[in-house]
């Protein structure tokens, strides 16, 4: 007996010390970042094929048979260089028989003007009639119109004679040949299409490459950007080229939607062929070392609950934190802004962090207006460019937008503002049409980017959510627009799935604690004998 109350409290004590080690305080369902600096780069990727930006067929104005070829495909030209030679005995005929016929119609008219002015003498004496005059008058003006169609064939001639030398029109490279030696072609140059091609040439100093990017992507997309071509024959060689231009209309394929884009590429050493598969990476945006955190410690107003419940804090709670938090005035929050240090946003003037006006957004949030900007200017600025667009803004205007940006007031284009994203819009299309332009005198592509979110940030030793704008996004990292600063650390959550399974194993861990000694306290149990 007692041997078998010894074996149960012995039982009951490592059934007890199991519980204990298994009530231990769980790991953090959280992990730690902090707020660093980084470069960010975004791109859209597309493929296409190498292509000549200009091609010419080479024809032939002769007729008869190619008597020499003086290329082969791949040779390079130079403008007014001879490429083949038709048959030139016809053509050859023909120049002598004009050259002949140039020298009777000049005899013919030494022969009429001395009639002419015999006629004129008898006809001052009254020897000759008038009509006799007249006759001899006008034989004298045929002899002379015969010449000059004497003259016209015989320069037909010699057109005719040297076109059986076909020649270059323009520097480049042969990439078609298609007539042999013998051939006998036949030119008709009646119509406007007139002539037989012979070969086909291109300049491949520099070539174009016709991507078709998708739908979703175009509007990032502006002349001007810098691309990096990749082909399947030199695959650890990129090549530079930049966006010459979006074609406006679409192209449909798999019931995908696309819009062809247009990559000019110089062509150094001729290594880009026509016709090969290029892959282009389009260089949308780029930041260096501005503030960066992860996109998995964004959270949208959607899932702000339920982040909370996994970090243990009220939902409720925690709601009302961030709405107070996006009404205080972006001047108040003690934190850098637009990716600014927090070493700059202390080292600013009083009189910039206390601000001055207030204004009220459209979205409803109100802001506190840098010194010396008054809440009119900002609206008559948001008129101008709600009817003209980015490109209607004068040099004043685009100062005054850049200091609401600089003050944290305004997001950059895109951000927390929605009034700001309806302000610019279409600006992307007249950014757009300006083909050649430099970055910055057509605008940003800012304003496709970013948007407001909140995070979990570690503060005081526990989690406390804070309001974010966003900018420049990657798959991986965004850039931090304000509401955080170098110090800070923010908290990657898992997601709701994993959660859940978290969940759901936990109360099947408690179930089993608490079948495992089910006859503890008198009632029946596990017995040893």
């Amino acid at each position: 007996m007692n041997s078998s109350t010894s074996l149960r409290v012995g039982l009951l004590l490592t059934a007890l010390a199991a519980a204990a080690c298994s009530e231990e305080a769980p790991p953090p369902v959280y992990q730690a970042i902090p707020v660093a600096r980084r470069d960010i780069v975004v791109s859209a990727s597309a493929a296409g094929a190498v292509e000549p930006v200009t091609t010419v067929d080479v024809k032939s104005k002769a007729s008869g048979e190619v008597i020499a070829v003086y290329v082969e495909t791949g040779d390079a030209v130079k403008p007014g260089q001879q490429l083949v030679r038709i048959d030139q005995r016809t053509p050859l005929n023909a120049l002598r028989q004009a050259e002949a016929n140039i020298e009777v119609a000049k005899a013919q008219l030494a022969n009429a003007d001395a009639q002419l002015k015999r006629a004129e003498d008898l006809h001052q004496s009254a020897a000759i009639t008038d009509q006799e005059y007249e006759s001899a008058r006008l034989q004298a003006a045929q002899a002379r119109a015969q010449l000059v169609a004497a003259e016209r064939t015989l320069q037909d001639a010699k057109i005719s004679y040297e076109d059986t030398d076909v020649r270059a029109p323009i520097a480049g490279t042969i990439i078609q040949r298609t007539v042999a030696l013998g051939t006998v072609i036949s030119s008709a140059m009646s119509n406007v299409g007139g002539g037989t091609v012979l070969l086909q040439m291109a300049n491949l100093d520099t070539v174009q490459v016709r991507a078709l990017v998708d739908e979703t992507d175009i509007g990032k997309i502006q002349p001007g950007m810098d691309v990096t071509i990749t082909v399947g024959a030199y695959p650890n060689r990129p090549f530079r080229g930049s966006v010459l231009k979006i074609e406006p209309q679409a192209t449909v394929q798999q019931n995908v939607t696309m819009f062809p884009v247009l990559v000019r590429i110089l062509n150094e050493g001729g290594l880009l062929k026509p016709g090969m598969n290029a892959e282009v990476e389009v260089h949308v945006g780029n930041r260096s070392q501005v503030l960066a955190i992860p996109n998995a410690a964004l959270r949208t107003q959607r899932d702000v609950s339920s982040a909370a419940t996994v970090l243990g804090l009220d939902p409720d709670q925690v709601l009302k934190q961030v709405a107070e938090a996006r009404q205080r005035p972006a001047g108040d929050s003690g934190r850098a802004t637009l990716g600014a240090t927090t070493a700059n946003a202390i080292s600013q003037p009083d009189s910039a962090k206390k601000g001055g006006e207030r204004f009220t957004t459209q979205d409803g949030r109100e802001v506190t207006l840098p010194p010396g900007i008054t809440a009119e200017q900002v609206r008559g600025l948001f008129t101008r460019m709600r009817s003209g667009g980015f490109e209607s803004m004068s040099a004043a205007d685009r100062q005054l937008l850049q200091q609401l940006r600089q003050a944290g007031v305004l997001g950059r284009p895109g951000g927390g503002g929605g009034s700001f994203r309806m302000v610019m819009g279409g600006s992307a299309d007249a950014a757009s049409g300006a083909s050649g332009a430099s970055a910055a005198s057509r605008g940003s592509n800012d304003f496709l980017f970013g948007g407001s979110y909140i995070v979990f940030v570690m503060r005081n030793g526990k989690p406390e959510p804070v309001p974010v704008r966003t900018g420049l996004t990657d798959l991986d990292y965004s850039e931090v627009m304000s509401g955080l600063g170098d110090a800070d650390t923010v908290l990657i959550l898992p997601s709701a799935s994993l959660v859940q399974a978290q969940q759901e194993s936990q109360e099947m861990q408690q179930r089993m604690r608490s079948n495992a000694i089910p006859g503890m306290g008198g009632g029946p149990g596990v017995r040893i004998r």
